[in-house]
């Protein structure tokens, strides 16, 4: 046996627990780094999101006015919501009007012009981004009150009518009308959701509509049979991004309505609502019990869009 081999059999073996202790060693040097480049997300998440949403479900528990400490009063807040403010179901019930009004109107909108765009026209990154611009600008001060403008007494759409001898009403003062501007203003902004139609469209195999086509098809039964049902999964993603929007729409209304949800709260949004009872009544605690009920509508319009998405959305990989 050679020296070397008997200094080798005589060395003694490098203990198990240490050899585990160094991996736990480099394992926590490893996962502390990953913390310090996690650590701003970190600090966003529990200061800047999971703090204030502990803080409103306490807040909707109890009395808070911003300026005395808050006095717990438990569910008083969700009971006079339900049973004593009118105003509240006012408001429930102009928001529901307006999402079932603007979704599917935005959505066959948008998926119409998708369509056209789709047929190769020369210029279409032109064309698109001129289409996106609304959806752009849509949720801005400025395209408000621009909307307003339009449709007041002296706007365009009451000078375009004049020229046919109709005169028209003021369309943001009337009662009848006022919502119908704000649907229309939603459907404006068609452009977010024509763009995701139009990425679906490019998808489709062109080798489907030949088939249907040598098949006897027309372009309506290829639109049927071919495009709707490859398109359902985008259609799908919009609707529950829309509804998501819909419900938490807001500039529009305070801006058309000058922050009181008029005339005669026919434009009351949910949303505006809650910012009149928080930051003009300063009942910050009732505030907070309407942000809540607003998160289980959502929720529930959510799961609910995910529940019937089994019977009509069709995904290649499971048919």
């Amino acid at each position: 046996m050679s020296a070397h081999q008997s200094e080798a059999a005589t060395a003694a073996p490098v203990p198990v627990q240490t050899t585990r202790r160094r991996r736990i060693g480099r394992s926590a040097k490893g996962n502390a780094v990953a913390y310090l480049f996690l650590s701003p997300w970190l600090i966003g998440l529990f200061c800047l999101t999971l703090g204030p949403i502990l803080a409103s479900a306490y807040l909707s528990l109890t009395s808070y006015d911003l300026f005395n400490e808050p006095v717990w009063i438990g569910l008083e807040n969700y009971r006079t919501l339900f049973f004593e403010d009118a105003r509240y179901w006012a408001a429930l019930r102009v928001t529901f009007e307006y999402v079932f009004l603007s979704v599917p109107l935005k959505l066959a909108f948008a998926l119409a012009i998708a369509l056209m765009l789709n047929r190769g026209l020369a210029g279409l990154g032109l064309y698109r981004s001129i289409y996106y611009l609304p959806s752009m600008l849509g949720g801005s001060v400025a395209i408000a009150i621009m909307w307003r403008q339009i449709f007041s007494y002296d706007g365009v759409i009451n000078q375009i009518l004049l020229n046919f001898g109709i005169d028209g009403p003021s369309w943001i003062s009337s009662p009848d009308y006022a919502l119908y501007t704000l649907v229309s203003l939603a459907v404006w902004q068609f452009g977010s959701p024509m763009v995701i139609f139009l990425a679906g469209l490019k998808q489709i195999p062109q080798e489907l509509y030949d088939g249907a086509a040598i098949d006897g098809a027309g372009a309506f039964q290829k639109f049927i049979n071919v495009t709707l049902p490859l398109l359902t999964p985008i259609i799908f993603f919009n609707f529950v991004m829309q509804i998501i929007g819909s419900f938490q729409a807001f500039t529009p209304s305070f801006i058309i309505s000058n922050g009181t949800g008029g005339p005669a709260d026919a434009t009351l949004f949910y949303t505006l609502y809650l910012y009149e009872q928080g930051f003009t009544n300063f009942r910050m605690g009732y505030a907070s019990a309407i942000a809540w009920i607003l998160v289980g509508i959502i929720a529930t319009a959510t799961a609910a869009s995910f529940f019937s998405a089994k019977y009509w959305v069709h995904y290649g990989d499971r048919d």
